[in-house]
């Protein structure tokens, strides 16, 4: 992977985080993770969202669950504590101060 694909991963991961921390059940499905990932400039594939959600759970950042043929990501008390600045999840984007 290019440093900029990863960058772009990190980045992308970030804001994925960033939304499940803002639902009140801190929960969403890949469709609306991907129109969230749109928000913010990152144009990609259903599969590439799913693989992102898989790498965030490898990283302990969510757990997942599917619904017939869609993924579902959970935010977890780690990816919480890396939106709230609190620890550091490697291979994530770091969020902004006061973000």
């Amino acid at each position: 992977m290019s440093s900029f694909e990863e960058f772009s991963a990190r980045d992308a991961r970030l804001i994925m985080l960033k939304g499940l921390a803002r639902e009140v059940d801190g929960a969403l499905n890949e469709t609306l993770l991907t129109a969230l990932l749109r928000t913010f400039g990152h144009n990609r594939s259903r599969d590439y969202v799913r693989t992102q959600i898989r790498k965030l759970e490898e990283l302990g950042a969510v757990t997942t669950t599917e619904a017939g043929t869609v993924l579902i990501a959970a935010i977890t008390r780690a990816g919480i504590d890396h939106v709230e600045r609190r620890s550091v999840i490697e291979g994530i984007d770091r969020p902004s101060p006061g973000a």
